[in-house]
């Protein structure tokens, strides 16, 4: 059984697994653009994490737009927020063509393998995870969002092509996570949440498949990730066909863990900015509770936030998330 896998089930209260790394920085006075720069400080930042509040399981930064920057993509970096794409890369079919296939470390996901280099030191028995975009999501940080998804109804051809090219680099990445020390990757595919769940089976779910045949192993897990997926969403983003999904705060928990097979993980979805950041460590402890009861009966929770939590978050209120959590123990 995979590393991910065996420390969900044999927990004994649904394993807390918060999308959690830039808080740390907080704790070792480092800004988000110090972390996403920065191997060091961000390893830093997770273990100073798990120092304080006992994280089963290490992660590196969800960033969204490592990938796109490999392949020219202009980013908006600060202090306290996570980087952004600006502007579009691709406008057509003809650059489409014309996009080279940047080589994996030659930009800043050199900086994400690091790190998990650097965890992969100090882990211990913890499974690690690294940090990976989506197909569609990254076609859409070079295409455009709203363009990229108005393209598979009106030009599905160069979504298509485009969504094919950057499948090849992100199947080259997952593999250097796996190289680097990975226990297996958490792929963020948000924007699949934002299309009809027919467009998710057609532009999305075959090629997360392609990438998670090509990498997963006995000892190597692929965890999806859609924060805007619903219920509706759930059968395109089962037949990826990978063991363990990830949701955010649109999905319904309660029919998604009633439709699942309990061979497949289930995890989510505490709304990060809502709960985390907006609420006070009641609010907070009250919430996983109310999620907690929600998910009883399946050992194949994971109980986390349904997104990225922010680096302003109290640390308090993740305090109050994890004991409410361990009290189940």
């Amino acid at each position: 059984m995979r590393r991910f896998e065996h420390a969900v089930l044999t927990s004994p209260h649904p394993l807390p697994v918060p999308v959690l790394t830039f808080p740390g920085g907080r704790l070792i006075e480092a800004t988000v653009r110090d972390l996403v720069h920065d191997p060091i400080r961000q390893s830093r930042a997770q273990l100073a994490l798990r120092d304080r509040f006992g994280l089963p399981v290490l992660l590196s930064a969800m960033d969204l737009s490592t990938e796109a920057e490999e392949f020219g993509a202009t980013i908006l970096f600060s202090q306290e927020e996570v980087p952004t794409v600006t502007g579009r890369l691709i406008t057509d079919l003809q650059t489409v063509a014309a996009l080279p296939v940047p080589s994996v470390g030659g930009k800043r996901t050199m900086v994400y393998l690091k790190t998990i280099e650097h965890l992969a030191r100090q882990k211990g028995d913890s499974p690690l995870l690294g940090g990976i975009i989506g197909p569609f999501s990254l076609a859409g940080r070079l295409f455009g969002v709203s363009e990229a998804l108005l393209a598979t109804a009106m030009e599905p051809e160069m979504i298509t092509a485009l969504v094919e090219k950057v499948t090849g680099f992100l199947t080259e990445y997952a593999r250097k996570f796996r190289e680097a020390g990975a226990d297996g990757i958490l792929m963020a595919e948000p924007t699949a949440g934002l299309m009809s769940p027919s467009s998710a089976a057609e532009f999305s779910s075959p090629y997360v498949k392609r990438i998670r045949e090509a990498v997963e192993s006995d000892d190597f897990c692929l965890i999806l990730h859609n924060c805007g997926a619903r219920i509706a969403h759930l059968d395109a983003t089962l037949a990826s066909g990978t063991t363990a999904v990830h949701f955010g705060k649109p999905m319904d928990l309660a029919n998604t863990l009633a439709r699942t097979p309990p061979s497949i993980l289930v995890g989510g979805n505490l709304d990060p900015a809502e709960v985390f950041v907006g609420g006070t460590p009641a609010d907070v402890a009250a919430k996983t509770e109310s999620l907690l009861a929600t998910a009883a009966g399946h050992a194949n929770f994971f109980i986390s936030s349904g997104c990225d939590i922010p680096y302003s978050v109290p640390m308090e209120n993740l305090a109050a998330f994890f004991d409410t959590v361990a009290r189940r123990g």
